[in-house]
């Protein structure tokens, strides 16, 4: 019996994190693709990211506030940087995007060089530990969610970029200690992409978190059913739910108009 193998115990909690994840990032990635920023996510993540790993060098608690205020801080400082690198050197942003995003993941590796567990913690934050997630984890997340939301639908089109930067840095922030790097990134573009062809917002909107919401929950079966690791499943699965409505969508645009006499 597949009850008998899944725990829906704990991949209850980690598909809701999921869920909560795809809340924020399914629009924003929509916007990232519209900007033609793709790294973006990327090299925020690792910033994220960095400011974890400086804040776990530094001895404090990975649950403390001391962590979350760093790793916040790194990522709205990164996103700041990468505004104004827009605004000033947009035709090569891509490829500053790049250099911040390696910069930023080896000076992770140097922090940890030293560390006994540093390929643990490494590993831990570029592939994530959505299984290990709980509702002390969530209902933070759920709360920060659900203001960046609500500021990005109502604000989005009364400022500039800059609130777009620092919504997206909140968001990937709180993601990346959820999820992990892997999972951030695929939950922003793989929804994005397969949607990216229908002209209705709502419609590629509502579509995006169908995509999401079926690659977690079938990444997660498949990985309590496999015992592979999560977000290497999950992203599997997200790309494969990604491309199956991709097709369903160019067969159904493809399909010839039968005129009637």
């Amino acid at each position: 019996m597949v009850s008998n193998v899944i725990d829906f115990e704990i991949i209850g909690p980690a598909f809701l994190a999921g869920l909560l994840v795809l809340s924020t990032h399914v629009p924003l990635g929509r916007e990232v693709l519209r900007r033609g920023i793709i790294f973006i996510d990327l090299a925020i993540a690792q910033i994220a990211g960095l400011g974890v790993i400086a804040a776990h060098a530094m001895g404090w608690d990975v649950d403390g506030w001391q962590v979350q205020l760093v790793a916040a801080g790194s990522a709205i400082g990164g996103a700041v940087l990468l505004r104004w690198l827009e605004h000033h050197w947009n035709e090569a942003l891509e490829a500053l995007i790049g250099v911040i995003f390696i910069l930023a993941a080896s000076t992770g590796i140097l922090l940890l060089a030293n560390n006994p567990h540093g390929g643990e913690h490494l590993r831990e934050l570029l592939t994530g530990q959505i299984l290990w997630v709980d509702i002390h984890h969530l209902i933070p997340a759920m709360i920060l969610y659900a203001v960046l939301l609500t500021a990005w639908i109502t604000l989005r089109g009364k400022t500039g970029s800059l609130l777009f930067y620092v919504i997206f840095a909140l968001a990937v922030t709180a993601s990346v200690q959820l999820v992990g790097v892997y999972l951030v990134f695929s939950s922003l573009i793989v929804p994005a992409l397969a949607t990216r062809s229908i002209k209705s917002s709502r419609g590629a909107l509502l579509l995006g978190y169908f995509v999401g919401a079926v690659g977690y929950a079938a990444g997660l079966i498949v990985s309590s059913i496999s015992d592979l690791p999560s977000g290497a499943i999950i992203v599997w699965a997200l790309v494969v739910a990604g491309l199956v409505l991709k097709l369903f969508l160019h067969s159904r645009l493809s399909l010839p108009v039968v005129v009637s006499r």
